[in-house]
């Protein structure tokens, strides 16, 4: 079992491991638990009543949050005339076709994420192998496959954030930085939560949101009470 810095151990004295604590309360503690000298990203992991054995229960896609999530987000357009001036007009930092996956089978990855017109997915497919096992592959369900490239880049430049459950039913995602201030970040994860309670697989029995918990890059965890969580989300 890994040993914890100082820092750390101290921080998590603040925090009853056993407790649930109210949205409020909890973002105030993983604040006041951030300690690095970076700007710390926001976490959250929620644990699901999926199982993402089954196809309907492997739930995967992406939010746009109210402030976005804090990172500068490079874009790769696939497209090609007047979809390919929508694209550099929205912000996307990269726009071509062939010319964009010779330069990527070269060895470039100079770029977070990608989105291409549905014309274009025979092009890309030629680099599947590179962009698929880096999640870097254009997917209808995210909605990077789209003609529509105008509107999804602005979105991802904003601060849109993909997910998806893991093995174990958790979902994870950043969702903000430590700087965001509390108001911004309740804001978010309210969004983040509802998007995941809007997703509930009708095959889903039982509980479906196990639990749920925040911290920063370097601070412990703090698991929220669902309840309250659910209590903020407006129907």
């Amino acid at each position: 079992m890994p040993k914890h810095g100082k820092q750390f151990r101290n921080k998590l004295e603040n925090i009853d491991r056993s407790s649930q604590y109210r949205m409020e309360e909890g973002i105030a503690l993983v604040m006041k638990s951030s300690y690095a000298k970076f700007d710390e990203t926001f976490d959250v992991a929620v644990r699901l009543g999926v199982d993402p054995r089954q196809a309907d229960q492997m739930l995967r896609s992406s939010v746009s949050l109210p402030h976005g999530n804090g990172k500068a987000t490079r874009v790769l357009v696939f497209a090609k005339g007047p979809k390919e001036e929508e694209a550099k007009e929205a912000g996307a930092d990269y726009v071509g076709g062939e010319d964009l996956v010779e330069k990527i089978k070269g060895g470039w990855l100079e770029f977070d994420k990608t989105v291409a017109t549905p014309d274009m997915m025979g092009v890309v497919g030629k680099i599947g192998r590179v962009l698929g096992p880096r999640n870097l592959m254009p997917n209808a369900k995210l909605g990077t496959v789209t003609m529509d490239v105008g509107t999804i880049v602005k979105e991802i430049k904003a601060g849109k954030v993909d997910f998806r459950v893991d093995k174990a039913g958790i979902v994870h995602a950043g969702i903000g930085k430590i700087s965001f201030g509390a108001e911004k970040l309740t804001e978010n994860l309210t969004a983040f939560v509802a998007k995941l309670i809007q997703m509930k697989p009708s095959s889903s029995k039982g509980i479906y949101l196990r639990s749920i918990t925040i911290s920063s890059t370097m601070s412990p965890g703090v698991k929220l009470d669902q309840l309250d969580v659910r209590s903020m989300i407006k129907n």
